[in-house]
């Protein structure tokens, strides 16, 4: 019942207010994930999935995967056909504020309704344990005298991994138009390279090298979180070692535009009670996320800063003119 009276947008602002959980267990959900099976963005979708139905806020929720582009192709998707649809939700993050520069997109996250921020996971920056470089001033030393030298190996162009390399060069005082930045199609492929020394350092999210690290092979020059991480606290922060300089690699979920006011406080106290869930909390757990949580006009204020601040790292490496 609930379902089409949010359909026609008939639901008052009064009776939404008193919403229970039985009903917000009447919700059918789909949720896009703008990427192939498998992913970051897919395991975020089907994790909401899980904890929605699980919690019981949800009734059902689908799952579809519309692949390609950084997620730009998902997103045009979900501008152009989902418009006016409170049954629908797509995951995103970090990396589409990039991609839709890097494609120049057609559409943009402007189009649509942000709901929260969900989830974030630290970036971290590695070399092979036999490397001179032994901490972050090490590194930044290295960068300031010639950053064309250093080599860093992560994932794709313009993704987060080589926004952090940008952000790690400014934040030393060196100059990121410079910043020499080989891109791998895998974090196999990158750790090799390292292994192998044909790169200086590498860079992904820290679940990507952990077993390497608790290997023995690859030493930690620093965290992205602003504290450390619960699962590696031996492993020292970017700002500890003198290095100011915070970047999470977030997702988030966004509702199409044109949704009434109403439709969008439904969605948005679903994910808020998403969050609150022992079944997310157990999901987080298991998955090494962080609980990043944040709505409203804050997240919106989020998504505004991350824009300029990405766009401004890719101008600055020549990516974007």
């Amino acid at each position: 019942m609930l379902r089409s009276i949010l359909k026609r947008g008939a639901v008052t602002a009064v009776a939404l207010a008193g919403l229970s959980t039985a009903a917000f267990a009447q919700l059918e959900l789909k949720i896009m994930a703008p990427a192939a099976p498998g992913g970051g963005w897919d395991g975020t979708a089907r994790s909401m999935q899980q904890a929605l139905t699980a919690s019981g806020i949800a009734k059902s929720v689908q799952v579809n995967n519309v692949n390609g582009a950084g997620g730009t192709i998902g997103l045009a998707q979900f501008v152009n056909g989902a418009k006016g649809d409170g049954s629908q939700l797509m995951v995103n993050g970090f990396v589409m504020v990039g991609a839709i520069l890097l494609n120049k997109s057609p559409v943009n996250l402007s189009q649509i309704t942000p709901i929260a921020r969900i989830t974030a996971e630290a970036e971290v920056i590695v070399v092979p344990t036999d490397s001179p470089i032994k901490n972050a001033k090490d590194l930044a030393d290295r960068v300031k005298a010639d950053p064309a030298k250093v080599t860093w190996a992560g994932g794709s162009a313009g993704g987060v991994d080589h926004i952090m390399a940008a952000l790690f060069a400014g934040a030393v005082g060196a100059d990121a138009t410079k910043v020499n930045y080989i891109p791998f199609s895998g974090g196999g492929e990158a750790l090799a390279a390292m292994l192998g020394g044909r790169v200086t350092a590498g860079i992904s999210g820290y679940g990507e090298f952990e077993g390497q690290i608790k290997a023995g092979k690859l030493r930690v020059i620093g965290v992205s979180s602003g504290a450390r991480l619960p699962n590696a606290p031996d492993a020292p922060t970017l700002k500890e070692g003198g290095v100011n300089l915070e970047v999470l690699n977030w997702r988030s979920v966004m509702a199409p535009a044109g949704i009434t006011p109403e439709q969008r406080k439904v969605l948005s106290d679903a994910i808020e009670k998403m969050v609150k869930t022992k079944e997310w909390a157990e999901i987080l757990k298991a998955r090494g996320w962080d609980d990043a949580y944040l709505g409203g006009a804050a997240f919106e204020t989020f998504l505004k800063d991350e824009d300029t601040r990405v766009t401004k790292v890719l101008k600055d490496v020549g990516l974007v003119k």
